[in-house]
C-alpha cells in the first residue's frame, strides 16, 4: 500500500496520511473507495444525533474504519481526530475523508491509546468521542485478513497484520483447556470442551493453516443445529483473544471519559453481548449519583459520578436500517454527557 506519513506537529511520530491508489474505472456505490464497497456505517443518523457535533468542536473516532461516521461529524462542522488499529481501513478512510483537509486527522493506533496519541498533540480535552466496537465489513470481506469461515483464507484475524499472534498461533499451539476457556468465556460457545477436544486431537498429525480448515472441523464435529454456522462463537472467540478487543475496550472507556470537556458526549456502539456487558456497566456506575450498600447508614456520593445518559438502555437499529443493511441486526447504541461532579459536601 503507498502511502506517506505526515503529523499535527511535524515531529514524525503519530499522524499519518495514507493514500491508495483507485482504479479509473471503478463503481464503488456513493463515494465509498475500493475496499469499502460493502461496509455501511451503522446507526449513522443515530449517532450523530447523539454527539450533537458543532463547528470548532473536536471529535475522537476511536474506530475509523472506513470513514463513515467521522464523515458525519465532518459534516457538521466539527474536526475529526480519527484513529484505528488497520491500517489498510485507514488508507480507505483517507481516500474517503480527503474532501475535508486539515479537518480530519488520521492515527495509525489502537483506541486503547488515546491519551498518549493525545499527549503527543497537546490537546488536553474533546468534546465528544465515539467507538463503534466489533469488526468491519471490510475485514470480513477479505479472504487473506482470516475473519471469517465463509471464505478460505489464511488464518490470521489480526486488526493489526504487524502485531501480534495469528489466530493459527492460538489454535495451535494453546493447551486444549485454554481454548475450552477462550470458547466459553469469550465465544459463549455451549459446546467449548468438545470444540477445544476436536482441535487438540487434530492439530497432533497437522496443524491448522487456513479459516477454510479450522471451520470444516468445527461443522463436521460439532454439528449444525440451526441457521447458524457451528463455527461462528470458536470463530469469534479467536478474533477477540488475538485482538484482545475486551482489554482495549476496558482501558479505553476510563481514558476517553478522562479527556471528555464538561458536557462532552460519549457514544459506544456494541456488537455482542460480552462488550456491550462492559460498556452498559461502566456507564450505570458512572452515571449513578448515589452509592447504597446494606451495611451503610446512607447512600454514599459515588466518586465516579460524571455521566448522564443520552439513551434509555441500548438503542437498536431502526428495522428499515437492518433491513438495507442486515449486518447491522447486532449493533447497539449507548450514549452518555459529561456533566460536572457535584461539589463536595462541606465538613
Amino acid at each position: 500500500m503507498p502511502g506517506n506519513r505526515s503529523d499535527l506537529r511535524g515531529d514524525g511520530r503519530l499522524f499519518w496520511t495514507v493514500t491508495v491508489m483507485i482504479p479509473a474505472n471503478s463503481s464503488y456505490p456513493d463515494d465509498l473507495p475500493a475496499g469499502a464497497a460493502r461496509h455501511r456505517s451503522v446507526l449513522s443518523e443515530e449517532v450523530i444525533a447523539a454527539l450533537d457535533p458543532r463547528a470548532g468542536e473536536i471529535f475522537i473516532d476511536g474506530t475509523t474504519g472506513a470513514g463513515g461516521h467521522a464523515a458525519a461529524i465532518a459534516e457538521c462542522g466539527a474536526k475529526v481526530i480519527g484513529l484505528d488499529r488497520d491500517i489498510d481501513a485507514l488508507a480507505i478512510a483517507q481516500t474517503r475523508l480527503e474532501r475535508y483537509g486539515d479537518q480530519v486527522r488520521l492515527v495509525h493506533a489502537n483506541f486503547r491509546h488515546l491519551e498518549d496519541v493525545l499527549d503527543q498533540v497537546g490537546i488536553k480535552s474533546v468534546d465528544g468521542a465515539l467507538l463503534d466496537l466489533g469488526i468491519s465489513s471490510m475485514q470480513v470481506d477479505e479472504p487473506e485478513r482470516g475473519f471469517s469461515f465463509l471464505r478460505s483464507g489464511p488464518l490470521d484475524m489480526r486488526m493489526d497484520p504487524s502485531q501480534g499472534r495469528t489466530a493459527a498461533d492460538y489454535v495451535n499451539d494453546e493447551p486444549e483447556q485454554e481454548l475450552e476457556r477462550l470458547f466459553k468465556e469469550l465465544g459463549e460457545e455451549p459446546q467449548a470442551r468438545k470444540a477445544a477436544r476436536l482441535i487438540a486431537d487434530r492439530r497432533e498429525t497437522q496443524p491448522f493453516e487456513t479459516t477454510e480448515d479450522l471451520a470444516s472441523l468445527l461443522e463436521t464435529g460439532l454439528g449444525r443445529f440451526s441457521g447458524k454456522h457451528p463455527g461462528t462463537r470458536c470463530f469469534q472467540a479467536l478474533r477477540i483473544a488475538v485482538n484482545d478487543e475486551l482489554g482495549a475496550v476496558e482501558e479505553a472507556l476510563p481514558a476517553f471519559t478522562h479527556r471528555l470537556k464538561p458536557g462532552g458526549r460519549f457514544a459506544v456502539i456494541t456488537f455482542h453481548s460480552l462488550e456491550d456487558r462492559m460498556v452498559k456497566r461502566f456507564f450505570k456506575h458512572r452515571s449513578t449519583r448515589e452509592l447504597d450498600r446494606p451495611e451503610w447508614p446512607a447512600p454514599r456520593p459515588n466518586p465516579d459520578f460524571c455521566f448522564e445518559r443520552l439513551t434509555s438502555g441500548a438503542l437498536p437499529p431502526s428495522d428499515a436500517e437492518t433491513t438495507a443493511n442486515p449486518r447491522a441486526r447486532s449493533a447497539k447504541l449507548r450514549a452518555v454527557r459529561k456533566v460536572h461532579p457535584p461539589a463536595p459536601e462541606p465538613t
